[in-house]
């Protein structure tokens, strides 16, 4: 009988792996106080200026014992900076952009909005994993919508005329002379809000099948004054489009579809001849070790949390957040019948643009 050796253990290489667990863990609580504090305003009430934890808690109407517990936590996290004469803590210039800026490029709020309600199916998730099914999108809350909302505002607000659509003159053109275009996923409707202000002689048509995600593309639509030329339809659009458009868009949805590949084809026959298909969705790489490192390890979380586990509720292909990179777009894409597929030169951390045609 073989006796098994064991091999032996690299004292440094354990200490070294259980700091990197430690940080991970550190860094998972310092989300959910980021959390707290973007919840609260207590961010962009230091973005206006210093303030001791008396001083906070008057600005911000918080409790000054909590709020001191918090400012000591995001000052060991070196996201606030403490001033030891006079008590006060600081919002550096450099984290204003991502802590305090509605709206802006580099904008984090939303990203933590959505932690927590992403954790509360933890246990219905824990058990999908012996099961294979998944949590629904019934199971996540406002709370969710509105952080996504707010996560994804800050593409739109600023790459989507500004950068990407500069990429893509054929469709730009199209937009400037009057085009008909299905935003497919459309969620709250900000890209249909920003188009349809910003090409006066296009009409646009947004699908979703989530009503909570319809409700806030209604009031966004209505706010914004263009409730003439966007219409909003709750509607599966992987069982077909009810008509044929210049340009059909998906923004970050393919890879979260309980049917990519019928969505693809429905999209596809919903296009015209000479039409394009603006296909936005996640900067992945097809081999692991190329989605090594801390964005491809917040792209595999969210994935289980989200993508992977509400397709496979509801018997998807489960394609996961980083399950749409850019050879099984090219792959699927020919499936479905389209012939081109060009990669659009943006920079962008976490997401990929494609224009596909017929």
């Amino acid at each position: 009988m073989a006796v098994e050796t064991q091999r032996p253990v690299d004292q440094a290489k354990v200490e070294e792996f259980a700091a990197r667990v430690l940080g991970n863990t550190s860094g998972a609580m310092v989300s959910l106080l980021a959390s707290i504090g973007d919840r609260l305003g207590l961010f962009r009430e230091l973005a206006r200026g210093p303030a001791t934890s008396a001083e906070l808690a008057v600005r911000a109407r918080v409790n000054e014992r909590y709020a001191r517990e918090w400012l000591g936590g995001m000052a060991s996290a070196g996201y606030l900076t403490h001033d030891r004469k006079s008590g006060r803590f600081s919002l550096p210039p450099e984290a204003v952009p991502v802590l305090a800026q509605e709206g802006g490029p580099h904008f984090l709020g939303g990203l933590f909005q959505m932690l927590p309600p992403m954790t509360r199916p933890f246990v219905r998730l824990a058990t999908a994993f012996r099961t294979g099914r998944g949590v629904p999108q019934s199971e996540y809350d406002e709370d969710f919508w509105a952080g996504m909302e707010r996560f994804t505002a800050g593409w739109f607000e600023n790459f989507l005329l500004d950068e990407w659509l500069p990429g893509m003159p054929d469709v730009q053109a199209k937009l400037e002379y009057g085009a008909r275009l299905a935003d497919v996923g459309c969620g709250s409707g900000r890209a249909l809000v920003k188009l349809a202000k910003a090409f006066p002689n296009s009409t646009f048509d947004g699908y979703d099948v989530t009503e909570q995600q319809l409700e806030r593309a209604r009031e966004n639509v209505k706010y914004a004054g263009v409730q003439d030329r966007v219409k909003l339809h709750r509607a599966d659009a992987a069982e077909g489009l009810p008509e044929q458009y210049d340009i059909v868009s998906t923004f970050d949805v393919v890879h979260d579809a309980v049917n990519p590949r019928g969505l693809l084809k429905a999209i596809r026959q919903g296009l015209k001849p000479d039409g394009i298909y603006v296909c936005l969705d996640m900067n992945g790489a097809a081999d692991l070790d190329g989605n090594a490192g801390p964005v491809g390890s917040l792209f595999y979380g969210f994935s289980l949390l989200y993508c992977l586990t509400t397709s496979l509720a509801n018997g998807g292909e489960g394609l996961g957040t980083l399950g749409f990179h850019e050879q099984r777009v090219r792959d699927m894409a020919g499936e479905a019948g389209f012939a081109d597929v060009r990669r659009v030169p943006i920079d962008h951390p976490f997401n990929c643009l494609y224009e596909i045609r017929p």
